[in-house]
């Protein structure tokens, strides 16, 4: 198990005086005639270049490798509705992950006065005020929206702009929970379509991993919120909980985890007893992936289950199976860009997916991710998705995307670049 960092509020605040993130110059300008390139005259040339065939933009301007990180600021990590001013550092981390991981420009676009008088997402306002910044970017990740709101305004902006967007509290921990769903499978012997999964948590998250792995296979799901199991006789959900409400007596979390092989948490801290898990099935996984705080501690699901085979992950980077979105976003439109895909399909999400799978059963690992973590690796329980310091995902996960992107006749290029061609 990797060291717990311990962190205190001075050295936090000391860390983000003046931001994280920065310009950097990707053209030099030491001279007279590099003054006249980047800007009067030569730039003139360039503008015509673009008012003859708007494309060009991508050629001629930053686009091709930029992505707006775009959010109201009413859903922050689990901060909950703290506005578009607070929600900036979160944004300004998310670019700096964008350009550390994959390396891609990304730049936060917090949207003020995009909410109701209630103080929740205005759909309307919010895709207005997208849609009007939204053509010097090549893609837009969508960030920390509420939910429902982030469903329309995603789905909208989708079919409505060019250019890929992507929000990534719906699919980012979607794609990773699949790809650990699948490698599970694999150690634990068993079947996905005979396996019981219930996901806590009824959010973006948790609609999401329940309709991308149930389209996957996963049929066996039980979904539950803060009220207990989405069932078919409540009617207090929306039409998204309706789609995964299901007909059953089980009422409460703790009847749905009974016999459950699979446990996959993205909702609060501590609302798992030891109890819960010890009324799983045999070698069970628990997904306990609420931040900073699980559903319940790895430690105490050690404890409990006193040397029986189980697989534990969580959000959190201090414990073995880190399942987290910073597996995916970063290479997501890493590919997409690559290929200046116009949107992100359910083939490229399921493409990344597979690709972590894979990559977790390599049986080589580079010795850099070994000294990052302190530890060795080896395709397990301990061991069932890539480590964010891998730097592999981005050949894999990436081209894995780029492909399918073509396939699906998405993608303005359509041959792959040549980075991609050799391993």
């Amino acid at each position: 198990m990797a060291k717990i960092i311990k962190l205190d509020k001075e050295e936090i605040l000391k860390y983000h005086l003046g931001g994280k993130i920065g310009l950097q110059l990707t053209k030099k300008l030491k001279n007279q005639k590099d003054l006249s390139l980047a800007y009067t005259p030569g730039v003139a040339i360039a503008c015509k270049e673009i008012e003859a065939d708007n494309n060009k933009t991508w050629d001629l301007t930053a686009k091709n490798n930029l992505v707006a990180v775009m959010t109201d600021g009413t859903a922050v990590l689990g901060l909950g509705n703290i506005g578009a001013h607070a929600s900036i550092p979160v944004m300004e981390g998310k670019a700096v992950l964008f350009k550390s991981f994959a390396g891609v420009d990304a730049w936060p676009v917090p949207l003020e006065n995009v909410k109701n008088e209630q103080g929740k997402t205005d759909v309307e306002k919010f895709i207005t005020a997208a849609k009007a910044v939204a053509l010097m970017y090549g893609g837009i990740n969508l960030e920390d929206i509420a939910a429902p709101a982030c469903f329309e305004i995603e789905k909208r902006l989708d079919a409505e702009l060019d250019i890929p967007v992507f929000h990534d509290d719906q699919w980012g921990t979607a794609i990773i929970v699949l790809a650990s769903l699948k490698n599970y499978c694999l150690i634990s012997n068993k079947k996905k379509e005979n396996i019981l999964v219930v996901i806590n948590g009824a959010g973006a998250a948790g609609i999401r991993i329940t309709e991308m792995i149930k389209e996957d296979g996963f049929k066996n799901c039980i979904l539950c919120d803060s009220k207990g199991v989405i069932h078919t006789d409540r009617q207090d959900i929306n039409k998204y909980k309706v789609l995964h409400a299901i007909k059953t007596d089980k009422r409460t979390l703790a009847d749905a985890m009974k016999n459950a092989d699979v446990f996959i948490g993205v909702s609060a801290a501590a609302c798992v007893t030891p109890e819960m898990i010890l009324s799983m099935n045999t070698y069970p996984a628990i997904f306990a992936m609420a931040n900073p705080t699980p559903e319940i501690s790895p430690l105490l699901v050690k404890e409990c289950m006193k040397g029986k085979k189980y697989v534990m992950a969580t959000g959190r980077s201090d414990y073995p199976n880190q399942i987290n979105n910073v597996l995916g976003f970063p290479y997501i439109f890493r590919g997409a860009l690559d290929v200046r895909a116009t949107t992100i399909t359910s083939n490229m999400k399921r493409a990344a997916s597979e690709a972590l799978a894979a990559l977790a059963r390599e049986k080589e690992i580079p010795d850099f991710v070994k000294k990052a973590y302190g530890r060795d690796f080896e395709f397990g329980s301990d061991y069932i998705i890539p480590t964010p310091f891998d730097p592999r995902i981005n050949f894999y996960e990436s081209k894995a995307v780029a492909e399918a992107a073509i396939k699906d006749n998405v993608a303005k290029i359509k041959i792959l670049p040549d980075k991609y061609l050799i391993k």
